[in-house]
Parts: structure tokens; C-alpha cells; sequence
């Protein structure tokens, strides 16, 4: 009783044999339970008015010790070179972006369109799966969604059913093969799937079914999911799907398409967005953000709840309960950083929550100020916030460009921050002689912090206050956001204080955690801050799949320099089994 899945990619005409034996490990033998409830629409919520408190001394430090005696002989705490970090190496990046379009003949075209509304969310990989005639065809790719589609690329796509991915990825010679949307061919017939997330017991479920005699042929832990679909034995496929998602832990907002649905789902906590909506001809979309929806003309509708899966199909749309779970923690970091401004998610705007942080600022850790500044784009509205209620002008004073790509050609005689530079330009006229606050979205490491307050200094700034919407960031993520180790990160090692003499400001103040509760009332308690407090909601076991992810994309050299794959607490001698271990499988 052997049920076969084919796992295609666009790099590999390889297929994987999942092969379903009657004794498998206990976390894939956990009792099904038919689910029944089904779900309401989610009603959008409203964002309070700006809380306003007296300002913290424990956020704040200030300084009158010029630059040069805090930042341009001390080394890197890390044991980095200043210049070997550039401006988007030093953010959380977003892993991927989901797309999912049923019941509109230009399925694909339109799947085109709101990936690239979803770019930020991804830039190294994009693909769309797309349903013709019951058969699905793939398209995949290496890069930015223009680099891999065309108009005769996107001809091969006809359908009226289609799903597409933008990922984030480790770089190497075999990362193709980890591009999603995958498609996978099993006895009942085919199915695609895009993730967003991560699943925080991905090694022990593969573990499990490769003892049992399944193949893998990507390091993704979304192969996992397909492989669980493929050995269900429930009927029909959409309790596979419940089946699989009983036995997963962690972040995920999937989109599944088969011969005849599409198939939306979120997991319990609800981690990571998902919305639907509908365009004026009755076509269903899904997507990570509202501002996909936007662009094809689809409007909004609603979220996917926490633990719902959506059907759609020729009968119509259809929604059961998952698992209820009655806390959800959605990212707050899709808020402060991750999500576009024009988005609304979680059923928020991002665009006003980013400002009342930036008024929050203004109110508790006030400055004399000239001038109020943003390091473009993401601290944009936190900074227009902040102005506004401090009452001092807004004005351009870095300028970002749009077109720096990942490879430089830096000439023989070193230039100082050169990354950086290429990124962003101080506008002197802005900056000479004055005070100045400038708002960025989060401190990680601090190497781009401190190379912008150099930066501005050297543009004649007089003073340079930083003030950053967002708590300071202590711990590793788990749920589908590539951070760096708990040891990179600065706010870890060092005090508000010893940050602000690093980074050279003359004074430095960071969101207090209090009041972003107290902005979020009610719903605060609905929200992730795993990253500002290191309490996880899910507890990752193991091994985190980015490990799997570096040594499969071809990453070489010491294990010690991996960032952030290993949980903390993990030895030395337990690294090594562990590397040993994937190396061998």
C-alpha cells in the first residue's frame, strides 16, 4: 500500500517516492478528529488614538561625547569589519509572499502582477503554479518576478486557477530548487503549494518519514507538508490538508492548488498574514497583503483566520476550523517593518500604526530638534509621526537608491562605508549645522546604525538623535523571518547606553514595550513579541530549518560562521552531530 508523490522543480526533473508504511514514529500517529465549526468573517478593527505617557529614562540615553571618541577607533563587538555588512544585511528580512487566484482566465497575469506587489516581501526567487484542463504547470525562477516571467512564459500558464511565491533564500549553485510554488503528483491525483512561514518541528517530521521511506529532494521544510498529504489516507483531499496541518508546529499561511480548488490555510497562532478578497467578476484572491489585492482590483474581504482553511472551488467558498486556538500571535513585526504602508494587516492600516509609533517617540523621549529625518524607506511614516507631534519639519534628509544590487565593484584605495554610501546619500543642505532626529524601524546588529550616524555627521550634521519604532530586538525568530543569531544581535549584549556609544548618537531611544501594549489595547495580547522577550509561543525543537537550507545552497567554511540556525543553548559538540548528520542524508 505504497502512495508515490513526484516533487518537481523547476531545476530537477528528479521525483521523490513517499512511501506510506503502517508503523510510523508517535507525532505522525496523532488521533484525527473530523473538524465541523465553521467561521465568520473578520471585522476590520480600528486603530486607537495615540497613547501618550511621560518618557522613560530606561529607553533613553543621551550624550554630548563627539564622534570620533565613540565609533572611529572602537572595533566591531561581533569581530566584523564595518564594511562587511551592507544597509538590508543589518533587517529582518520577510522569508516569502503568497498568492492564490481562483475562477478568473487570466489566473496567471494577475498572479504576476500581485507578486510584484509582494517584491519587498521576497527577492531571490519567485514562481506560479498554475491548473489547465487538471493538469498543473510550473514556472520557477531565480530572482525578482520581471527576471523570471515573460509574456511567453507567462502564455505557458493558460488556467483559471493559479498560486505563486516570492521567497527569500540563502545563495548557492542548488537554490532553484527550493523556489516554490512545489508541485507534487501522488495516487489521487496532483497538487501545488505555497508557504509562508516555518515549521519549528520540521527535522523531526522528516526525520520520521524518511525512516518510514520517504525521499526528500529540497532542504525546505515545506516538502514535509506535500509528503504528509501524499501519505493521508483521509478522504477527501481537503481533510488530507487538515490531517497534514494537525501534525506540523510553527508559522504557516499556505496556499494549495489542485486539479479542481484552491485552498487557503493559517495556522492556529496565525503568525503570518493572509487576506482574501474578491474581484468585480466573482474571482476569489488570497494573498499575504492587501496591497496585492490593490493592484489587480480585488477587494478586500477579510483575513484568513487563525486555524481556518478556505475551499474554493465550482461550488463556492467554504470554510472549517483547523485547530481553534484561543490566543493568536500574529508577527508584530509585519507592522513595524515587513508589511508596505498602504497594507492592512492583522485587520489593521500599517501605514497609521507605524505612525503612532513615530507620535509615541515624540511624546516619550522628546529632544530639542531642528529637524526630523528617516532612514528611508521603512522609518518613513514612524518619522512623519514623530514630527508631526513634536512640531518640528519633516524633511529628506537621506535619499535611498532603488537600483544597488547585491554585487559591488568597490575600486582599489578602500572607501569608508561603502554599502552603505551606495545606499544612501546625506542631503547636506538638510543636515548642515542642525539637530537632527532621525527614525529607523529597528536596531539588529547596529553596523548600518552606526555607519548612518557617521554618515550624517559628516554631512555637517550638529547633533544626531536616533529614535527607533520599534522595542529593542533580543532574540532569534523561529516563524518565518531570517534574523541573525541571539549573539549578533546588539540589544542582547549591550545596554541602551552602551548601544547609543557604539552607534555614536548623541542620544538613543527605542518604542518601550508598555506603550506599544497600550496602543494595541485589547488586541495586544493577540501578538508575537517572541523577539522582544524570547518567550516563544511555539517551542522550536532541534534544529531550525535555515541550517538545512545553508548547506544544501552550497554555503562552505566553518559552522561557527552560520547566522542564526541554531537554537540557543546548542553546543559545539551538538552542532557537529547535527551537521553531520544533514551532510550524511
Amino acid at each position: 500500500m505504497a502512495a508515490a508523490a513526484a516533487v518537481s522543480t523547476a531545476s530537477s526533473a528528479s521525483s521523490a517516492a513517499v512511501t506510506n508504511k503502517s508503523h510510523l514514529s508517535s507525532s505522525l500517529d496523532k488521533p484525527f478528529s473530523y473538524p465541523s465549526q465553521k467561521l465568520l468573517s473578520l471585522a476590520a478593527k480600528t486603530l486607537p488614538k495615540p497613547y501618550h505617557h511621560h518618557h522613560r529614562t530606561l529607553i533613553t540615553a543621551a550624550s554630548k561625547n563627539p564622534l570620533t571618541d565613540v565609533v572611529s577607533s572602537k572595533p566591531n563587538p561581533d569581530g566584523r569589519s564595518f564594511d562587511s555588512y551592507f544597509d538590508d544585511g543589518d533587517k529582518p528580512r520577510e522569508e516569502c509572499g503568497v498568492v492564490g487566484i481562483y475562477g478568473d482566465s487570466e489566473a496567471s497575469r494577475l498572479c504576476y502582477l500581485a507578486l510584484h506587489a509582494l517584491q519587498h516581501r521576497g527577492q531571490e526567487g519567485a514562481g506560479i503554479v498554475c491548473v489547465n484542463d487538471n493538469v498543473l504547470k510550473s514556472i520557477t525562477g531565480v530572482g525578482l518576478v520581471s527576471d523570471v516571467f515573460s509574456e511567453s512564459k507567462l502564455d505557458q500558464l493558460p488556467g483559471d486557477l493559479a498560486i505563486g511565491h516570492v521567497r527569500y533564500s540563502t545563495a548557492g549553485s542548488s537554490m532553484l530548487k527550493n523556489v516554490q510554488p512545489f508541485v507534487a503528483s501522488y495516487r489521487f491525483g496532483s497538487v501545488g503549494v505555497a508557504h509562508n512561514g516555518n515549521l519549528v518541528n520540521y527535522k523531526q517530521l522528516r526525520g520520521e518519514l524518511e525512516e518510514n521511506g520517504s525521499i526528500f529532494n529540497t532542504s525546505s521544510d515545506t516538502e514535509v507538508v506535500l509528503h504528509l498529504i501524499a501519505i493521508s489516507k483521509a478522504r477527501p483531499f481537503l481533510l488530507r490538508i487538515v490531517e497534514a496541518c494537525e501534525k506540523i508546529e510553527g508559522a504557516y499561511s499556505m496556499v494549495f492548488a489542485t486539479e479542481d480548488k484552491l485552498v487557503a490555510v493559517r495556522d492556529p497562532y496565525g503568525f503570518r498574514p493572509l487576506v482574501m478578497g474578491r474581484r468585480s467578476n466573482g474571482a476569489v484572491v488570497f494573498a499575504s497583503e492587501t496591497c496585492a489585492l490593490d493592484l489587480i482590483e480585488a477587494t478586500y474581504e477579510r483575513e484568513v483566520l487563525p486555524g481556518e482553511v478556505v475551499v474554493v472551488d465550482k461550488e463556492g467558498v467554504q470554510s472549517i476550523c483547523l485547530m481553534p486556538h484561543p490566543e493568536p500571535k500574529s508577527c508584530i513585526f509585519e507592522h513595524i517593518y515587513f508589511a508596505l504602508p498602504n497594507s492592512v494587516v492583522f485587520g489593521r492600516s500599517v501605514y497609521e500604526s507605524r505612525r503612532a509609533f513615530g507620535e509615541i517617540l515624540a511624546t516619550e523621549a522628546p529632544v530639542e530638534c531642528d529637524v526630523v529625518i528617516a532612514v528611508p524607506d521603512s522609518g518613513v511614516v514612524a518619522a512623519l509621526g514623530y514630527a508631526a507631534k513634536a512640531g518640528v519639519p519633516f524633511q529628506q534628509g537621506l535619499i535611498r537608491s532603488h537600483y544597488v544590487g547585491r554585487t559591488f565593484i568597490e575600486p582599489s584605495q578602500k572607501i569608508r562605508d561603502f554599502g552603505v554610501k551606495l545606499k544612501l546619500s546625506p542631503v547636506r543642505a538638510v543636515l548642515e549645522g542642525k539637530r537632527v532626529v532621525v527614525v529607523d524601524d529597528s536596531i539588529v546588529r547596529g553596523t548600518t546604525s552606526s555607519k548612518i550616524v557617521r554618515l550624517l555627521k559628516e554631512a555637517g550634521a550638529k547633533e544626531v538623535h536616533m529614535r527607533i519604532a520599534s522595542p529593542p530586538i533580543i532574540a532569534s525568530c523561529y516563524y518565518g523571518v531570517d534574523t541573525p543569531s541571539s549573539e549578533e544581535l546588539i540589544s542582547n549584549r549591550m545596554s541602551v547606553e552602551e548601544i547609543r556609544e557604539y552607534i555614536g548618537s548623541d542620544s538613543l531611544a527605542f518604542l518601550p514595550i508598555e506603550s506599544l501594549n497600550k496602543l494595541l489595547g485589547t488586541d495586544s495580547k493577540s501578538y508575537c513579541y517572541a523577539c522582544f522577550s524570547g518567550n516563544y509561543p511555539v517551542e522550536p525543537t532541534g534544529k531550525v530549518k535555515r541550517i538545512g537550507d545553508f548547506m544544501d545552497d552550497g554555503l562552505s567554511g566553518d559552522m561557527d560562521s552560520i547566522d542564526g540556525g541554531w537554537l540557543p543553548g546548542t553546543s559545539k559538540v551538538q552542532k557537529k552531530t547535527i551537521l553531520n548528520e544533514v551532510r550524511t542524508s
